[in-house]
């Protein structure tokens, strides 16, 4: 048994473990894992430590990058919608969304034209509606094929998340017209990106899904510690016994109480943050 036998860590993918923000902007590749993250991943999963990504990617767009980082517990996909265990091919559990969402999300793309989304599945399917640059940028960043529609009418069922694509200078107005209407209590409504808004079913969120990752597990609260730096990611640190963020998390994530500061995700942050759960254990 090794010290961090019934310990796990959930961190989040873009601009936690690797820093995407530049190559979403860009269309430029993805960067690869720092050594020093690999190294410290790899020692604490041999002292027997659980590591698992908690993203707001789909399975589609995680799939390809899971080989390249070593973890060995289920990954929590599409926000918190799912969690899928790579090892089995299979998930765990899953909270996709109820029928209503499509007139609801196509009201939405009526009102702000120079907005796209992307529409998630259960299987590896992705649909877009009025796809704009951010759209091709995204998914340049995925590399998946994605299927054009005309309406959200013609997407099909089950739907697991669906990711609002909007200019920065729309954003704002775009958030505040779904959150003013009756029905958004219904939903998970949360930015991942300046430009990235996700759309899930209520408690399909990354705190929620973390716990029950814990439950399955069976690893107490006090031996989770979560690392994330956006909106969605705050749900999770608050369940986190110490919650961890790199110092490129917006200004909402370093206000979450108790949360450890870690180098910005360009300077190996997971490799920091192992190296005090090292010196705690």
């Amino acid at each position: 048994m090794g010290k961090f036998n019934g310990v796990l860590i959930a961190s989040d993918y873009d601009n936690t473990i690797a820093y995407t923000e530049g190559a979403l902007r860009s269309g430029g590749e993805l960067p690869p894992l720092s050594e020093e993250n690999r190294r410290a991943i790899e020692y604490f999963m041999a002292e027997g430590g659980i590591f698992s990504v908690a993203t707001g990617r789909a399975l589609p767009a995680f799939a390809p990058i899971a080989p390249t980082i070593p973890m060995n517990g289920p990954t929590i996909l599409f926000n918190g919608a799912a969690i899928y265990d790579f090892a089995q091919g299979r998930y765990l559990c899953t909270a996709f969304m109820d029928e209503a969402v499509r007139g609801r999300v196509q009201h939405r793309l009526d009102r702000f034209p120079d907005t796209a989304v992307e529409v998630y599945h259960d299987d590896n399917s992705i649909h877009a509606i009025q796809p704009n640059e951010i759209t091709r940028h995204h998914l340049h960043l995925t590399h998946l094929p994605t299927v054009v529609m005309e309406d959200m009418g013609q997407v099909p069922s089950p739907i697991s998340k669906v990711l609002f694509e909007s200019p920065e200078g729309t954003m704002p107005r775009l958030i505040d017209c779904i959150r003013q209407q009756d029905w958004s209590a219904e939903y998970e409504v949360v930015p991942s990106a300046p430009m990235l808004l996700e759309l899930t079913a209520h408690g399909a969120n990354k705190g929620g899904m973390v716990e029950r990752l814990a439950a399955i597990l069976e690893i107490p609260r006090r031996h989770v510690y979560c690392a994330g730096d956006h909106a969605n990611d705050i749900p999770m640190l608050r369940f986190a016994h110490i919650p961890f963020a790199p110092d490129n998390a917006i200004e909402a994530v370093h206000r979450v109480e108790g949360v450890h500061i870690l180098p910005h995700s360009r300077d190996s942050a997971i490799a920091v943050m192992i190296g005090e759960l090292d010196r705690m254990y």
